[in-house]
C-alpha cells in the first residue's frame, strides 16, 4: 500500500483535481485554484450567479481536463437532490463556460462526483444516494448520454470518482466517525459494452488525523500521486454538517496525498 506523503489544508469540503502542476478544490458553493505549492491563486465564491436556468446550490467532487473544471451541480436540500446538471468552468478564471444536459431517464437522483476519461472521451457521474449502485456515462464532446453500468458490489455513500491509467476509483463514506471506523477507496474497470463492473477495495483510510467524512479524489498524473479530500471535526447527518465534535469549533478540510500510484 502506498504511503501517505503529506497533508494539505484547503478551503473546500467537496472535491479535488490536478492537472499540469496546478490543483483545484470545490466547496459546496465555491471553486478554488492552487499552484504547485498549494498556494491559493484564484477563487470563485459565487459559481451559480450566472448561466443557469434551473436553481442549483451544490457542487460535488470535480475533475479537470484541458484546463476546464468539470462539476456535477444540483439543488441539494435536506439530503434530497434535484436539478442535476453537468457544468464546465474555465480552469483559470473559474467562470462558467457551458452546461451539459442531464439524462432525466437515467434513474440517477443525485450527483456526488464526476470524472473525465481522456482515453475514451467520456464523462462519468456517481451518486451518494441509493442510485449509487451505478455509474452514469456521457460523451465528453457532445454531452450525449451513453448509459449506466452497475457496480458490484456497490459501495455505500459514494462521494467521489476519478480515472487513472485504465481504472476508475471511488471514495465511499462507509465508515463511522462516531466509532472511529475508517472510510474507503475502491477500484473498478469499465470494458466496452458491459453492464456491470466488479468493484474491489483499493485503500482503507485508517491513517487520517481523525475519522470524519471522505469526499472527492483525483490523481496527479505528473507525479502519480493519489489525492483524497477528507473533512474532520463536523458531525454529519444526511450529508450536511449539523455540529462539531469535542475539541472542534469548525470543520477542517484536508487533502491527503498518497503515492505514487503506478
Amino acid at each position: 500500500m502506498d504511503l501517505l506523503t503529506k497533508t494539505v489544508e484547503v478551503d473546500g469540503r467537496q472535491g479535488v483535481a490536478a492537472e499540469n502542476g496546478c490543483f483545484w478544490v470545490s466547496g459546496s458553493t465555491t471553486l478554488s485554484k492552487y499552484d504547485s505549492d498549494w498556494n491559493l491563486i484564484a477563487t470563485n465564491e459565487a459559481p451559480f450567479e450566472e448561466g443557469y436556468e434551473l436553481e442549483v446550490n451544490h457542487i460535488g467532487d470535480i475533475d479537470v481536463y484541458d484546463n476546464e473544471v468539470y462539476c456535477g451541480v444540483e439543488l441539494f436540500v435536506d439530503g434530497v437532490a434535484s436539478n442535476i446538471q453537468i457544468a464546465v468552468y474555465d480552469g483559470d478564471t473559474l467562470e462558467l463556460k457551458r452546461t451539459f444536459n442531464f439524462e432525466q431517464g437515467s434513474g440517477q437522483d443525485e450527483c456526488s462526483g464526476i470524472c473525465v476519461n481522456p482515453d475514451t472521451k467520456t464523462v462519468s457521474m456517481c451518486a451518494w444516494t441509493d442510485t449509487g449502485d451505478h455509474v452514469y456515462n456521457y460523451d465528453l464532446e457532445t454531452g450525449d448520454y451513453l448509459g449506466k453500468v452497475r457496480l458490484s458490489p456497490a459501495p455505500k455513500w459514494i462521494q467521489g470518482i476519478a480515472y487513472h491509467q485504465g481504472a476508475y476509483y471511488l471514495t465511499a463514506d462507509d465508515g463511522d466517525a462516531n466509532d472511529e471506523a475508517p472510510d474507503h477507496v475502491y477500484r473498478f474497470e469499465l470494458a466496452e459494452g458491459v453492464s456491470e463492473a466488479q468493484v474491489e477495495l483499493a485503500r482503507t483510510l485508517d491513517d487520517v488525523r481523525r475519522q470524519g467524512e471522505i469526499e472527492g479524489l483525483n490523481f496527479d498524473e505528473g507525479s502519480g500521486e493519489m489525492l483524497v479530500l477528507y473533512n474532520r471535526g463536523a458531525v454529519i447527518e444526511q450529508g450536511m454538517p449539523v455540529g462539531f465534535y469535542d475539541g472542534y469549533d469548525h470543520e477542517i478540510h484536508e487533502v491527503y496525498v498518497y503515492g505514487p500510484q503506478l
